[in-house]
This record gives structure tokens, C-alpha cells and sequence, in this order.
């Protein structure tokens, strides 16, 4: 009978399943080959001032004794990845992948926390965007990695705000790079040259032209629209509805802009552009600073969609739901969201079949 009550207070989560730990545990070794692969999620769940005293690099943060701890967790994670987490000792993390392996996550905990992990040597950091490996930062770590239906790699990388990264069949393409925004900066001389390079609008948080130069070199193509290219004095510009083909990457330039009474010379209509990238089938729709635009029901087998979500000069939470209902992508990513808690969005969209990635943009 006792065996019997243990299952079932498993099945409420509120035991470990008839006496079996319902995650994995790994020596320092192995966490280490674990978490080098690109699709594993690696959470520490001590305090912000633990993290911010020295983490292991590439760490999201959720503290495991703060109220919301799960909601903040799920909110970050996918269940389709693993999750790897530590804390001090063992002792939190255990806790914390009881938890997450209760709501459908596939978990494995460091044995003896960031203790053990620096005691055998391993290295930690103190900066906030560090990730892995000796001269590295938070924007060479690959968030997502992503097929083509051709059997093709795009890899995505979320840099800052509205700057992003993306390898497409080992092409460098930089979208919005902004080399610094608030506290953080981004040392784009550490990156690859770019490929192509593509900016959607002139405000600050988009158009850097320091960050440009850095990341131009030889051959390096740039697509914006017409109010840049008058600034930098040069560009290939796109205007809303115009298409082109760069090196296999079809390019369409699609309307971005405010439609809300009191908002709309923030991103007047026809100024500024959202994109569309197709690659060997996949299609990536970057929206660019806008509204629940109209424009967006004609988008048409979007797999990843990048939204921003701040009002005044973009959407609300509510809009941004609104957005994703009308063209229905696979995949989006809130971005540009600034001070928005945008943790609900999950949640929100839960029942229509799109998933919600939550990326540290900010």
C-alpha cells in the first residue's frame, strides 16, 4: 500500500515516480561534454548575486527559492531540449530538476554544483553574456539551430534588443547590429565578417554605423531601405514589397509600421521595412519596429518569426498575440521588448499551436 501512495503522490508531482529519481545526475566530465552540445539548456538556480559572482558561461538564470520559480523556468526553456542545471552544491539543483522533470522536461543536474565544477578546474565567469570557450561571448553561442526541409543548417543567435545573427548554410548574415544599448555592449571585431549585413530602419537601436564597418569586409553585401542609404551614402535599397536574391537567400522587403492613434510617427507606413528570408524552404519573417499591422495576414508559410513587443513603439502583449493568431509561424521569438515582461506569451499562445522561445534579448 505504501508503494502504491508514493506513485500516486508521483503522478501529482509531488514525489519521485515509485522511488526512481526522475532525473539524471553527471560528474563534472560529463556535464562538461553535455552542455557543449548546441541544444542543451544550461540554468543555474542559485541567487543573482551567486551568478553574478562567477557562473558557467552561457547559464540562464532562475532562482530556484524565488516565488514563480517554475513559471520563470518553463517560460525560458523548451521541453524538446534537455536541461542541464546547477547550483552551489547539488543540494538546490536537485530540487529544481525534480521540478522541471514533473513538467515534462528531460533533466540532468551536476553532482556537487559549481563547487565541484571549479574544483576540477573548470572555468566560470563574472560577465553577463559570456558563454563558453576562451575569447568568446553570448553572441557566439547558437541559441537555436534550425534545418532546411533540404537538409541545410541555419543557426540563430540573439545578440541585443533587436540585433541578430544568423548562419545560413555557413553564410554570416547580421540583422539591426548595434554595438552598444544601455549597459551592454557587443564587440563585434570578436564575430565573423559579415556576408551580407541588413538594417530595417535609421533609429539608434537599429542603424550603428561603427558596428557596420566592423563587421564589412571584402564582399560584403548590405540591404536597407531608403532613409539609411541616404545616411551612409550607400546600400541596396528595398522599399516595402520589393524582392531579391542574394547568394540563395531570397530577400522580401514587407511593410513595418504604427497604426495606434498618437504612435504613428514612431514608424510611419512605407518608411521602414520588416523582412522575409528564404532559404532552401525555411522561411524567416524579421518584423522589424511595428504593429498588428493588416500586412501580416498575407504572410504565408512563415516557419520563424522574430516580433517586437514595447509599446509605444511597437506592440503590447495583447497586439503581439493578435500578430502571431493572423499568419500562425511555427516558431516566435519575442524581441525588442526592452522593460516588457513578456513571460505570459507562453502561456498565451499555449493552445494554438505555436511555440513560444524566450531568448535573453535584454
Amino acid at each position: 500500500m505504501k508503494k502504491i501512495i508514493s506513485c500516486l503522490l508521483a503522478l501529482l508531482g509531488l514525489n519521485t515516480a515509485c522511488g526512481q529519481q526522475p532525473y539524471t545526475d553527471m560528474n563534472v566530465d560529463e556535464f562538461d561534454k553535455l552542455i557543449a552540445q548546441p541544444d542543451v539548456q544550461l540554468l543555474d538556480v542559485r541567487t543573482p548575486q551567486e551568478y553574478g559572482e562567477g557562473h558557467i558561461a552561457g547559464a540562464l538564470l532562475a532562482d530556484v527559492k524565488q516565488d514563480g520559480f517554475l513559471d520563470k523556468a518553463c517560460a525560458m526553456l523548451d521541453t524538446a531540449h534537455t536541461v542541464a542545471v546547477y547550483c552551489r552544491s547539488g543540494r538546490r539543483s536537485a530540487s529544481a530538476a525534480k521540478q522541471l522533470a514533473v513538467h515534462g522536461y528531460k533533466v540532468v543536474n551536476l553532482r556537487g554544483g559549481i563547487l565541484e565544477w571549479q574544483s576540477k578546474g573548470m572555468p566560470v565567469t563574472t560577465e553577463e553574456s559570456g558563454v563558453r570557450g576562451q575569447g568568446a561571448t553570448r553572441a557566439q553561442e547558437a541559441s537555436d539551430v534550425f534545418t532546411t526541409p533540404g537538409g541545410k543548417r541555419v543557426e540563430l543567435y540573439p545578440l541585443v534588443h533587436a540585433s541578430l545573427r544568423l548562419v545560413i548554410n555557413g553564410r554570416e548574415v547580421y540583422v539591426d547590429p548595434v554595438s552598444k544599448l544601455g549597459e551592454r555592449t557587443l564587440d563585434y571585431s570578436t564575430m565573423p565578417k559579415a556576408n551580407l549585413l541588413i538594417v530595417t530602419h535609421e533609429h539608434f537601436d537599429h542603424l550603428d554605423k561603427a558596428a557596420l564597418a566592423t563587421l564589412s569586409g571584402d564582399g560584403t553585401q548590405f540591404v536597407t531601405n531608403q532613409r539609411c542609404a541616404d545616411q551612409l551614402g550607400y546600400g541596396q535599397v528595398m522599399r516595402n514589397g520589393d524582392e531579391t536574391d542574394i547568394d540563395g537567400l531570397h530577400i522580401e522587403a514587407v511593410p513595418a509600421y504604427n497604426i495606434t492613434e498618437g504612435h504613428t510617427q514612431f514608424h510611419p507606413k512605407g518608411r521602414d521595412n520588416g523582412f522575409v528570408l528564404t532559404y532552401d524552404g525555411l522561411r524567416i519573417y524579421i518584423a522589424g519596429d511595428t504593429e498588428d499591422i493588416p500586412e501580416m495576414a498575407n504572410l504565408k508559410d512563415i516557419d520563424i518569426a522574430l516580433l517586437p513587443c514595447n509599446q509605444p513603439y511597437t506592440m503590447t502583449i495583447e497586439q503581439f498575440v493578435r500578430a502571431v493568431r493572423s499568419f500562425k509561424p511555427k516558431v516566435v521569438y519575442p524581441y525588442h521588448y526592452s522593460q516588457t515582461d513578456i513571460t505570459p506569451l507562453p502561456q498565451l499562445l499555449k493552445g494554438d499551436g505555436i511555440e513560444v522561445r524566450l531568448r535573453n534579448w535584454e
